[in-house]
Formats: C-alpha cells, sequence, structure tokens
C-alpha cells in the first residue's frame, strides 16, 4: 500500500507541475487548467487519508484514481484523435502525447491496484 501511495503522490505532483508548466504564459481556458489540480489535490489527499485504512478512505483512495483515470482517458484520446485541436501549450504535442498516455496508464493500474489491495485486519 506504501508503494501505491508514493505513485498517488508523484502522479499527482507531475500531472500539477506538468500543467503548470504546459498553461503558463500559454493563454489556456481556465477550466482546462484546473482540472489537472484537481486531480491532484483528490489523489494527494485519497493517499494521506488512507494511512489509516477505513473503508471509507480506502473508497475515496480509489475514486481518486478512478477519477484521474477517466480526466486522462479524454485528455490523452482527444491529442490522438484531433492532434490539430489540441493546444499543447508549452510542450511539444508529440511529448504531451507521451506523457498523458503514461499517466493515462499508471492511473488505470493505480485504480485497479487501489481496489485489488488487501483489507488491513482493523479497517472497518
Amino acid at each position: 500500500m506504501t508503494l501505491l501511495r508514493i505513485a498517488a503522490i508523484l502522479l499527482a505532483i507531475a500531472l500539477m507541475g506538468g500543467e503548470a508548466w504546459r498553461s503558463w504564459g500559454a493563454g489556456r481556458p481556465f477550466v482546462f487548467v484546473i482540472d489537472d489540480f484537481i486531480m491532484g489535490a483528490l489523489l494527494i489527499a485519497g493517499a494521506v487519508a488512507i494511512a489509516k485504512d477505513t473503508f471509507a478512505r480506502r473508497a475515496f483512495f480509489a475514486s481518486a484514481w478512478g477519477y484521474t483515470a477517466g480526466q486522462l482517458y479524454s485528455s490523452f484520446f482527444s491529442k490522438i484523435a484531433h492532434p490539430d485541436h489540441a493546444n499543447a501549450g508549452n510542450w511539444s504535442l508529440d511529448i504531451l502525447t507521451w506523457l498523458l498516455g503514461f499517466a493515462f496508464v499508471v492511473s488505470i493500474v493505480g485504480a485497479v491496484a487501489s481496489i485489488m489491495m488487501p483489507q488491513q485486519a482493523n479497517a472497518r
């Protein structure tokens, strides 16, 4: 479980930092910037909360991973399906697409792992 918590925090920091770099001075609409910060905040909150394993905290952690996977799905596949409409900001579109694909795969693995992780004896 510790590895999954660390992965959540690292992905959160990468998403928020990457979005800050991507959008800095690029004139991207706020609604397309804030989503990465929401994903990051949910992942960090879930990783901190799951330190004390309860059913509700476990559900929150899994939903944070699921939300992240859902958000990244649209972002990743929109770059593949319609690259001419993509606003890569300060990234090259190819690098951005690869990074989003990697983050998407990590979020799917995190979602599955957070659901499948064994319950601690004291969790209720």
